[in-house]
């Protein structure tokens, strides 16, 4: 009878366990066949390339589960329709904010320039473009070379450096192939203060682009060279302003004499004098002897 009981309550203790076991495979098989919230995305039809105003048909609606919705995504075509292209955005790919740039901004290289800056196009030739190599993204030193007024000799120095390139030619992205370019002209992206002096030098005297690897950012002083320093001649950079010199020093005036001071003296030390009387007989004299000397 005692073993009835046991077995019973372990038959009862595994039926209830299997219960809960199967409850809970039940819930996860529902939740995981239940399918993920979506939303529309609006993504790319066919290739953007930047400056491209963006077309309705050029973008399409898809459906992507709402934990895969991209940061700065859009729903909705209306809110892309007419607005230029900063990078380059492929098809099916999600147009996001940073891609694109508000409307009114205009279109071409002009939506490609963050605000406070500004895109100077410089002539150059094969030499002065490193070879065709000076492509969109790349950065670059621009060197001058010419004679400063007053100056007797050719001198090199370098104008700015760490100068990002915004175009080659017409063209605002470089190629796959990273295939050189043989341009004329090429814009940089430089401050309003790098403008003037890039203009300045371009008028002035001859540049030359450096081209540098985009992930060095590091910006070395460097200073000009003159022409005579190629040959081992002494060079001509100015001296340095020579001091005045110093004015004499005003001579030292002796202190005026001091009044002399009287001192006072110890009079004299009075002496004192002492009488005797002195009887010889019927006469009789007085006669006075120095006493003790008095002091004051």
């Amino acid at each position: 009878m005692h073993m009835d009981r046991r077995f019973a309550l372990i038959v009862t203790f595994s039926l209830v366990w299997g219960l809960v076991v199967s409850l809970l495979f039940y819930r996860i098989a529902a939740h995981a066949q239940s399918p993920a919230p979506e939303k529309s995305l609006v993504v790319a039809a066919q290739p953007l390339p930047p400056g491209a105003s963006i077309a309705a048909e050029a973008v399409k609606i898809v459906r992507v589960p709402e934990k895969l919705f991209p940061h700065g995504g859009f729903s909705k075509v209306e809110d892309v329709v007419g607005r230029p292209v900063v990078s380059s955005i492929q098809p099916d790919e999600p147009v996001v904010e940073a891609r694109i740039a508000p409307r009114g901004s205009g279109f071409g290289v002009a939506p490609m320039i963050p605000s406070g800056m500004r895109a100077l196009a410089v002539r150059v030739n094969d030499v002065a473009g490193v070879a065709g190599f000076v492509l969109p993204g790349a950065r670059v030193d621009v060197l001058v070379t010419g004679r400063p007024p007053g100056a007797d000799d050719t001198v090199t120095t370098p104008v700015l450096e760490d100068v990002a390139v915004l175009s080659a030619g017409q063209t605002v992205e470089a190629d796959s192939h990273s295939q050189s370019m043989s341009v004329a002209v090429v814009t940089l992206l430089v401050t309003p203060a790098q403008s003037v002096s890039l203009t300045l030098a371009a008028s002035e005297g001859k540049i030359q682009l450096v081209l540098r690897n985009s992930g060095d950012r590091q910006v070395i002083p460097t200073p000009g060279r003159e022409l005579r320093e190629l040959y081992g001649q002494a060079v001509s950079r100015p001296r340095a302003p020579v001091d005045a010199a110093p004015a004499p020093a005003a001579p030292r005036r002796a202190p005026p004499p001091v009044a002399a001071r009287a001192i006072p003296l110890p009079s004299p030390a009075a002496v004192a004098t002492e009488s005797m009387i002195l009887l010889r007989g019927a006469q009789k004299s007085v006669e006075t002897f120095p006493g003790k000397v008095a002091r004051p």
